[in-house]
Formats: C-alpha cells, sequence, structure tokens
C-alpha cells in the first residue's frame, strides 16, 4: 500500500504514515456507479418497452372503443378545455339543432378536432325538433328569427354562458329551401343574420347561414362516416405516422349509399390521378367530384379529399314505387285499349304484380283512373320490370339516368349503406350487416314467394323486427328488388362484392351529416392552438434539440459513459498492479535509510 511518511529527528522522535484512498474502495465506488447507471439503462429500455407495447393495434384498438365508450358519458361543462359548436339542420319537414363539443387541439396539424356530439345529465344528445321546415317562413321572412328561438334557447341552457361568444353557429339549410325563389330564400336568410345576433351572443356572421347543395349534403355526410370510423387517423397497423404519398399512413376511406324515401345518394374517395375522358363527361366530372382539404393549413396536404357525389331525385324506395305503379297503370290501359283487354279494371280480373307477396290486393289510383292489382310474389321477374326505372344508357361510365359515374376500385373500396339498405335487409329479412349478394337474393326471393296470409301471421307473433311494419310487409317485396337492381344494375357493383356493409347506427349511435359539416366548418380552428403551441415552443428548442428528447441518442451517450468508467476501472487496475511492484523496494529502502539515523540517536 502506498504511504505518505513523516519522520522527525528529535528526541522524542515520532512516525507516523497517512494512506492514500485505496484503489479498492475507487473500484467500489466505480462500480457502484457502473451498477447504478446500468438499472437506470434496463430501467428507460423497460418503459420503452411498454411505450412500443402500448401502440401495438390491438391496444390502440382498445383504447378507441374506450374513447368511444366515454363519447355517451354526459359531457363535464365544467371543464375550461372545452369548445362547443352548433350545427341547424334546417331541413323540408322540420329543423333540428345539434350541439357539439370538442376539447383543445393536441397541436399535432396532421391531426383534425376530436367532435363529440354534446350529452346531457342523462347521458342523451343533446338535439331539438322543431316543426314545420323552415321553408314555412317563405311568406313571412321578418319571423324567421322567432322561428328558430326554441331552438337556439335550448342551445343556450345547454352550453356553458362563458363559452356562448366563442360558440360558432351554423345554419344550414337543405332540399326545402332549395325549392324556394332566390329572393325568398336571401330574405330568410337576412332576417337571421339581423335578429339573433342581438338576442344570443354565439359567434354568428352572414356567411354561417347558407342554402347548401345536395352535392354539399353528401360530402358532409361522407366526411361525418368516415370521422367516426377513424378513417382520416393516418396511421399505419403498427401506429407509426407515413406521408400521405406512401399509401400506408393513409387510411382507406369509406363509400356511403343512402337510399330515403324520395331521393338516393351515392358518395365515395375517387384517385386524384384520372383517366382522359371526353369533354362531355369531363365537364360531367368536374361537376359531381368535390376536392377539399380537411386539414387547418393549406400547406397540409394529408388531409386533401377527392370525392364523387350525386343525388337522384326520385330514385327513393317510396317515389320509386309510385313511378313503378305508374308505369303498370299506363302500361297495362294502353294494352286493354290495343287488345280489348280488361285487365285490372276489377277485382276479379286483377293485375298480376310480381313485386307484391302472393295474394296481397292493393288498388292504384291516378288522375280518376283505377287499377286492382294482385301479388303475384315472382321476385326475379319484378327486378326485369324495374330495370327500366333505372334509365341507365348505353355508355360505360353512366349510371343512373344516364349521370356520369367515377370508376370505382370494387377490389380496394369499401362502403356502408344507410337507410333503406339497411331496413330492405334487416327489418324482414333479418340479415343485416355484412352483405352478400347471392344470399340476399335467396332471402328476398323467398319472401315474395310466400303467401300474404303467412307474411302477416308471422308479424302477429313477433318474427320480424320491432321496426317493422304492415307497410314494411307489403313492399318488402318491391324494395329488396328495387335495391338490389339500383346496386348491381345501376351502380354496377359485382354480385359478389364482399365489402359492403348495410347499417342504421355506427358504433352504437346514428350519424348526422351535421357533424361532417361542423368538421369542415372548423377546420381551420387548431391553427389558433398551433399558434400558441409555435409560441411555447421557441423558448423550448434547446430542451428539443438536447439529448433527452431524443431517448435513442440518449442511451448512446450512456453507454459511452459506461465504456468510460470501464476503461478508467481497467487503468486504475494497471497503475495499483504498478505501485505494488514498486512499494516492496522503497519499503527497504526506507527501512535501510531509518534505522541507521535511530541507531546513531541512540548510541552515544
Amino acid at each position: 500500500m502506498a504511504r505518505i511518511s513523516f519522520s522527525y529527528l528529535c528526541p522524542a522522535s515520532c512516525y507516523f504514515t497517512v494512506p492514500t484512498v485505496s484503489p479498492f474502495l475507487r473500484q467500489r465506488v466505480a462500480f457502484l456507479g457502473v451498477f447504478f447507471i446500468t438499472c437506470l439503462l434496463l430501467f428507460m429500455l423497460i418503459m420503452d418497452f411498454q411505450h412500443w407495447d402500448a401502440s401495438l393495434p390491438s391496444d390502440r384498438l382498445y383504447e378507441r372503443y374506450l374513447a368511444r365508450v366515454g363519447e355517451l358519458e354526459a359531457t363535464d361543462t365544467e371543464d375550461p378545455n372545452l369548445n362547443y359548436g352548433l350545427v341547424i339542420d334546417c331541413g323540408s319537414s322540420g329543423s333540428r339543432i345539434f350541439v357539439y363539443f370538442w376539447p383543445r387541439h393536441n397541436g399535432n396539424p396532421h391531426d383534425l378536432l376530436d367532435i363529440k356530439q354534446m350529452r346531457d345529465r342523462n347521458s342523451q344528445p343533446v338535439v331539438k325538433k322543431i316543426k314545420p321546415g323552415i321553408s314555412a317562413m317563405a311568406d313571412t321572412p321578418e319571423h324567421a328569427s322567432d322561428y328558430l328561438r326554441p331552438l337556439l334557447s335550448f342551445a343556450a341552457a345547454h352550453v356553458p354562458v362563458k363559452k356562448h361568444k366563442e360558440t360558432p353557429l351554423y345554419i344550414l339549410c337543405t332540399a326545402g329551401m332549395r325549392l324556394l325563389p332566390e329572393r325568398k330564400q336571401l330574405a330568410i336568410l337576412a332576417d337571421l343574420v339581423k335578429d339573433l345576433p342581438l338576442e344570443f351572443d354565439f359567434l354568428f356572421s352572414q356567411s354561417q347561414a347558407e342554402v347548401i347543395s345536395g352535392k354539399q349534403e353528401g360530402v358532409y355526410a361522407w366526411i361525418g362516416i368516415n370521422f367516426v370510423l377513424g378513417r382520416f387517423d393516418h396511421e399505419d397497423e403498427s401506429g407509426a405516422e407515413s406521408p400521405q404519398e406512401s399509401g400506408i399512413g393513409r387510411r382507406r376511406t369509406v363509400g356511403i349509399l343512402d337510399m330515403g324515401g324520395a331521393s338516393l345518394q351515392i358518395a365515395y374517395e375517387v384517385p386524384t390521378s384520372t383517366s382522359v375522358l371526353p369533354p362531355k363527361q369531363e365537364e360531367a366530372a368536374k361537376i359531381l367530384l368535390a376536392e377539399f382539404n380537411l386539414g387547418c393549413d393549406v400547406q397540409h396536404t394529408e388531409h386533401v379529399y377527392r370525392v364523387y357525389v350525386t343525388t337522384f331525385l326520385g330514385f327513393g324506395g317510396n317515389f320509386a314505387r309510385q313511378r313503378y305503379e305508374d308505369l303498370v297503370l299506363n302500361e297495362t290501359l294502353n294494352k286493354n285499349r290495343l287488345l280489348g283487354e280488361k285487365t285490372g279494371l276489377s277485382p276479379d280480373n286483377p293485375f298480376l304484380d310480381p313485386c307484391l307477396p302472393v295474394g296481397l290486393t292493393d288498388v292504384v289510383e291516378r288522375n280518376n283512373q283505377v287499377l286492382h292489382i294482385r301479388g303475384k310474389g315472382d321476385w326475379a321477374t319484378c327486378g326485369v320490370m324495374l330495370s327500366p326505372l333505372l334509365a341507365r344508357s348505353n355508355t360505360s361510365q353512366a349510371s343512373l339516368n344516364g349521370i356520369y359515374q367515377s370508376p370505382i376500385d370494387f377490389n380496394n373500396s369499401e362502403f356502408y349503406g344507410f337507410s333503406e339498405f339497411f331496413y330492405c335487409t334487416e327489418d324482414v329479412l333479418r340479415i343485416g350487416g355484412r352483405y352478400h349478394g347471392p344470399t340476399f337474393a335467396k332471402a328476398a326471393q323467398d319472401y315474395c314467394g310466400m303467401a300474404w296470409s303467412v307474411l302477416t301471421q308471422r308479424f302477429k307473433n313477433g318474427l320480424f323486427s320491432s321496426h317493422a311494419d304492415e307497410h314494411r310487409l307489403k313492399y318488402q317485396c318491391f324494395k329488396s328488388a328495387w335495391m338490389y337492381q339500383v346496386l348491381h344494375e345501376g351502380f354496377h357493383f359485382p354480385y359478389d362484392y364482399p365489402n359492403l356493409r348495410t347499417a342504421q347506427l355506427v358504433y352504437d349511435r346514428e350519424v348526422q351529416w351535421t357533424l361532417g359539416a361542423i368538421l369542415y366548418k372548423t377546420r381551420f380552428l387548431p391553427l389558433r392552438d398551433l399558434r400558441q403551441e409555435g409560441v411555447r415552443q421557441v423558448h423550448s428548442n434547446w430542451f428539443r434539440l438536447s439529448f433527452v428528447y431524443n431517448h435513442y441518442l440518449f442511451f448512446a451517450c450512456i453507454l459511452v459513459v459506461l465504456l468510460a468508467i470501464i476503461l478508467y476501472l481497467l487503468r486504475l487496475r494497471r497503475i495499483h498492479h504498478r505501485q505494488t511492484r514498486a512499494s516492496a523496494p522503497l519499503d527497504l529502502l526506507w527501512i535501510e535509510e531509518v534505522v541507521p539515523m535511530i541507531g546513531e540517536q541512540v548510541g552515544p
């Protein structure tokens, strides 16, 4: 062991040594440091593995499920970080107000606002409807504000008062207002813009009250459905984000098919690059295609979509039945005049309708003309008779009514069918959900072939859906054939197309086009949060550039420090061995020098 020696040549001579710090003690301290750093490194790795595990698809799906469950809970109006928005759907038969809310934007420019429908203390959606439609104010536009007052008072009672001034209000009018002359439309909107701000403090301006087209309504419906389904979350299956151009990070959107009583609508995304079209078709494509950016900044193109959307008036289930009855009535009466027959003129000699169940009797009346019909229940013949009502043209890229249809990649697409598409498959046939053409055709054909008396008895026994009524039983055969013809002959869907799902609810809730409307209208609001986030980042860039921000660089630095400690220990070990070998001759020399000196002092 190395020593520091002191010797005093005095009568009361003393001698002592002060040991230096032991190399073994320094080794122990170094080993403790290595052990501590190793434990820290392992801890960081474990935490990192947990983070990776949390990003697995299964866990992400579970988190999304929890988020959807949370959407069904009452909205916490005491949370100061929540923002609110109002949308009034002014339809033809009535107007409804929807109250939405969303938390503060997360600061990521690639993410949309997390908008959800507000729920009251009983976890019920905050929505209110009044009748009739706002088009009833056509002759008294000065009362338009009075007409909407109950809806806005209802919303004002649910939105926190301190949030009113920053809550945007959108009044969007649809089919009923479209039928009015433009001057009457403008008069109603002008009254709303003038009077509503005097009574309510909501964020409202002239541009936020408008009459939207059927194309806009279809786009909003498409946005709402895809938002609820999470198709705007640009992440791959592993949870890592990718650019839009890669084709990995951008999820496949779904198309929608919606058949109501009077109209039919289709909307789906089309690729940005399309084939060269003839001039007439190119002009038609421009009218039917809508390109828009849901992102908060035009520089971010991850949310740029190009959607084909069109509405077919008169192609809804009920209106199609009326057109069919008109066709049958005219053809039968013309045939009777030409051939001298009396088909359908009396109950004893009815027209045999293949689109009604066997034995069902009915009467068609048009302009004092009467046609007696009786169901024949021939589903295949019914489809043949419905074919002329599709009004198809001979061009390959035309669908119903000869309207241009953008090509659909049926090998890489997915569709949701709503309203009549769901009712036809579920209310009576009970096969709603994943659609399979041959299965549906067989079930519909079997239903049409049943006697009307058997069907009514089954209805009384509760064998059909609770939503089914006598009207559904009566016209199920016709509507199922019409839906089948529209889908496969009109829109050219393959008979074995596997990616169509009929639905009434999405994740146990009804999705309105108003959700898509407020998503589109508020798409620039995240810029406010992004600017605030940018100010904070200016003061914290030093942290983002440090090694702590990148855990991989942090691990590398830890390994470098660990390697330096090991090298230090090895060098310390070599120095210790050298000192050990050199200490023996020094000790002997010290003894040889000290002992004679002591002898000289003692000798005299």
